[in-house]
């Protein structure tokens, strides 16, 4: 039925900040990236965040704002090659020397060590100002020596607002949309179903318009656009659509403390072709969060894991991630660690940077020890059970507690361990 042969997403690809739907923590007036941009002083970064969310449209919408050189490589489809002959036509051509041209790597975490190694020297000398996108976190997959060169800007799943915008804004802008005799009487299904990813929300919205006969009236409600996207299945899963809520399905098995769950949806990502690593970069994060310290051996072997995959790949290390999966779903559970935390960091959050009290200080230099520095510090080996009482927060804060232990058989020894504060945390 839609008559133009570009896609939804393309034809709403916006070209302006101010066509730009999301991300404000970055883009708006006075935002870190935007600042930097406007200083017409940019530097190589990277861009984190899960699909759909705008990584490849900023670069682009930058390199415009900024009148740059834009090269566009995928990590799918390029090879060291690829990454040099981009770096000589940049260091041959004179007129780069003032405004330097951007390199964009969609995908930077599938480049392999030596292709990252190759944009080093170009993005060190300043030859290239690299903008790298990726959906892995980029401590684990960009080299620490590239990564050190570059600033991470996280981006978020947009919010139900910004599917909202971006909707209105395809029903007031597109000019075949608007030939259309469209009805909009609910959109929960379809900010739903879009999981805070534009380029799905666009999708989608094609998907059930092309659904329509000629001339009929389109109706957005919730339940035609669930019917209509269950025809059309093929389609929108054809790129892996589901990934984020099959995670999520894997993640919550395990927390909920069913193996056969745990181990159901880790063959549905295998069997879809995932990242190995992915899935064992999250159990590792789940050893942690979830199971902490009532089981502090999940978090060894979460890592073993992380690590066994690595060196043997597939199909061999299915076997040591179902084994990881089992074990965290069959271990205690407690978020203790993570909400101890969480907790410490909203408390810093509010009060700001307090000051280190006197007695837990260092004092390396005369002039310290004369103000006062490390007095009346008490070491506690030289005190029985290797214990002193004394204050170890700043005073304003004073008693405030950050760790509950979790019930369960370790934690509750760590609780009897902790009686011996007699009290002085109990207020919470």
């Amino acid at each position: 039925m839609l008559n133009s042969s570009i896609p939804l997403a393309e034809r709403m690809r916006p070209t302006t900040f101010a066509d730009f739907v999301g991300q404000e923590h970055l883009v708006a007036p006075d935002a870190v990236l935007r600042k930097m941009i406007e200083s017409r002083k940019l530097s190589s970064f990277i861009l984190w965040g899960p699909p759909g969310v705008g990584k490849t449209t900023l670069a682009r919408i930058i390199a415009q704002d900024l009148e740059r050189t834009f090269y566009s490589l995928s990590a799918v489809s390029s090879g060291v090659k690829d990454v040099r002959d981009v770096i000589h036509s940049s260091r041959s051509n004179k007129m780069f020397q003032k405004n330097r041209p951007i390199l964009f790597i969609d995908e930077i975490h599938r480049f392999s060590k030596s292709q990252q190694d190759a944009l080093l020297g170009a993005v060190e000398d300043g030859t290239i100002v690299l903008i790298g996108a990726t959906t892995e976190n980029p401590s684990f997959e960009v080299i620490a020596p590239l990564l050190s060169r570059c600033q991470v800007f996280v981006l978020k799943s947009l919010s139900v607002n910004d599917l909202n915008t971006l909707f209105e804004r395809v029903l007031k802008k597109d000019e075949y949309i608007r030939s259309l005799d469209i009805q909009v009487k609910e959109t929960e299904a379809l900010f739903r179903l879009s999981g805070g990813d534009a380029r799905k929300l666009l999708n989608i919205i094609e998907i059930v318009i092309s659904s329509y006969d000629e001339g009929e009236p389109i109706v957005f409600n919730n339940e035609e656009v669930q019917k209509r996207l269950q025809k059309n299945i093929v389609l929108y899963d054809k790129n892996g659509e589901q990934h984020y809520d099959i995670i999520s399905a894997f993640i919550k098995s395990i927390r909920g403390s069913d193996p056969n769950g745990a181990v159901y949806w880790m063959a549905r990502m295998i069997a879809a072709g995932e990242d190995p690593l992915f899935i064992a970069r999250r159990m590792v994060i789940l050893a942690s969060e979830d199971i902490g310290l009532a089981n502090p051996n999940a978090f060894l072997m979460a890592n073993a894991c992380f690590d066994a995959v690595h060196k043997i790949g597939m199909p061999e290390g299915r076997i040591p991630l179902s084994q990881t999966a089992i074990y965290l779903a069959t271990s205690p559970k407690s978020n203790s660690a993570y909400m101890a935390i969480d907790t410490a960091l909203e408390l810093v959050r509010e009060r700001g940077d307090l000051s280190v009290p006197l007695h837990l200080r260092n004092a390396p230099t005369q002039l310290m020890k004369e103000l006062g520095y490390a007095k009346d510090y008490k070491y506690a080996h030289q005190y029985e059970q290797n214990f002193v009482e004394q204050e170890f927060l700043p005073s304003e804060i004073s008693g405030t507690r950050f760790y509950t232990p979790g019930n369960n058989p370790r934690e509750n020894e760590i609780s009897k361990f902790l009686e011996r504060w007699k009290g002085k945390y109990d207020k919470g």
